[in-house]
């Protein structure tokens, strides 16, 4: 088993990792299986199931299959270029994807938002099709998003989730179990053996530039969100938080008043201002997912402005062991709020950000495992309830409180030996489990939970 730091954690754009990049994503899929047909096309039709229907137009996933169709994606998405392509797309009932004829895609007809039938795989489907000049379907796809911007096919989902044709690795576990014993057995940190997987399947020189780069869009991504105040679109009329709480904050540095507990507060308002951005439809990283951005980029930005001896130097290493364990998590169970709640996204999230900054902190790496074990722990159960199907209630603020939760649980494992009752192995199967046995109303449809408890007045 082996996943990318770089799968991990991708460059992508809000509001949602499954339902705005996983679309769009799937859709430039579409348009490339188009470019290999023999078949002349002349329009274009899809339809959103499950999850995707339900909490679709909160989660802009309309608007990402649409761009999608008319060859953005989220790498490279640029903000200004996208609302001059929908105009276009509204005005003329077309789309012009590089390398394809015109095609005819009138988005208010020919994207179905299916409530009633979901499709079988995963609980985020659509299904993309091509007609030929009399209307006709003449190429047909079915997609998954299956959660943190991961896309299948329905036949690349039948084969198996454990599909990986690239080069070996030399530390090749899935689970962590394996994991420490091979870090046992070869006397390396959990980093090292993930490093040398990375190299394993491309170069060292583009791998130190990646992973700068991720953690550059990060940064930026709280940046914008400390300085960026305002109402957050969608209807609910959120207002932006973030901005405001950094001032208080910056204010109330050096007063010889402030409680110990207000560290608090500085890591919640990186997460914040991170999930207010991903709200916004800004640019994030997923971390595993968008709906769980902030919790990872929060940490890591507390280690380096708050813990004494902190250094950038060991950014890479937090991103290595946080992209192991996240790898754990997805390989074995779910990073998707639509399959097993909020405990897969931002308890997933928790996990990560808690073994990284454990690892920074000079830990074992059994701490580093009971780490991502205390925290993923205590999120067992959550439930995704978005209101309006919108990324902001619960989910901003529940990203500052994963983050504290990451913290804690670095720093308990970090005052231990390593040696605790519950294993990660055990907290991520009961995660899958836990998931299989929640309703469906409450993994991100907005059926249940929060999503309907909202008071009208």
């Amino acid at each position: 088993m082996f996943l990318s730091v770089f799968d991990m954690f991708k460059v992508g754009i809000g509001p949602s990792s499954s339902h705005t990049m996983g679309p769009m994503v799937a859709a430039a899929r579409f348009l490339d299986l188009m470019r290999a047909s023999p078949f002349e096309f002349a329009g274009l039709r899809g339809s959103l199931h499950g999850s995707l229907a339900f909490t679709g137009v909160g989660h802009a996933t309309d608007r990402a299959t649409i761009l999608g169709l008319a060859g953005f994606v989220p790498d490279t998405y640029d903000n200004d270029k996208a609302e001059a392509a929908l105009t276009q797309i509204s005005d003329t009932h077309t789309v012009t994807p590089e390398g394809l004829p015109t095609l005819s895609f009138d988005p208010k007809a020919d994207l179905i938002f299916d409530y009633d039938n979901n499709l079988p795989g995963h609980a985020n489907g659509m299904i993309l099709m091509a007609t030929d000049a009399q209307g006709d379907v003449i190429l047909r796809q079915v997609y998954y998003s299956i959660g943190g911007g991961f896309v299948l096919t329905e036949e690349e989902l039948a084969e198996g989730k454990a599909t990986d044709e690239g080069a070996p690795v030399p530390f090749p576990f899935k689970s962590a179990a394996e994991m420490l014993q091979m870090a046992k057995d070869n006397g390396k940190s959990i980093a090292q053996m993930k490093r040398e997987n990375e190299i394993a399947r491309g170069c060292a020189d583009s791998f130190a530039k990646g992973t700068a780069r991720l953690w550059q869009v990060m940064n930026d991504c709280i940046e914008r969100g400390l300085k960026t105040d305002g109402i957050l679109p969608g209807g609910l009329s959120v207002r932006r938080r973030a901005k405001g709480i950094h001032d208080a904050l910056l204010a109330e540095r050096g007063m010889n008043l402030n409680a110990p507990h207000t560290i608090n507060d500085w890591m919640s308002v990186y997460a914040m201002a991170v999930n207010e951005e991903n709200a916004a439809g800004g640019q994030v990283v997923t971390a595993p997912t968008n709906g769980a951005a902030g919790v990872l980029p929060s940490v890591l930005r507390y280690y380096l402005d708050h813990v004494p001896g902190a250094s950038e130097s060991h950014v890479e290493d937090f991103l290595l062991t946080a992209a192991a364990i996240g790898g754990l998590v997805k390989f074995n169970a779910s990073i998707s709020g639509a399959e097993a709640g909020c405990q897969a996204e931002v308890g997933s999230a928790s996990a990560m950000a808690a073994a990284g900054m454990c690892a920074v902190m000079g830990g074992t790496p059994e701490q580093v495992e009971n780490a991502a074990e205390i925290a993923l722990e205590h999120h067992l159960g959550m439930t995704c309830d978005p209101v309006a199907g919108l990324v902001q209630v619960p989910c901003i603020e529940r990203n500052g409180l994963g983050a504290i939760k990451a913290v804690s649980a670095a720093s308990l494992a970090l005052r231990g030996d390593g040696k605790h009752f519950m294993p990660l192995d055990a907290a991520i199967e009961t995660m899958r489990q836990t998931g299989e046995d929640m309703h469906a109303k409450y993994k991100e449809t907005s059926l249940g939970g929060l999503a309907v408890n909202v008071p009208n007045c």
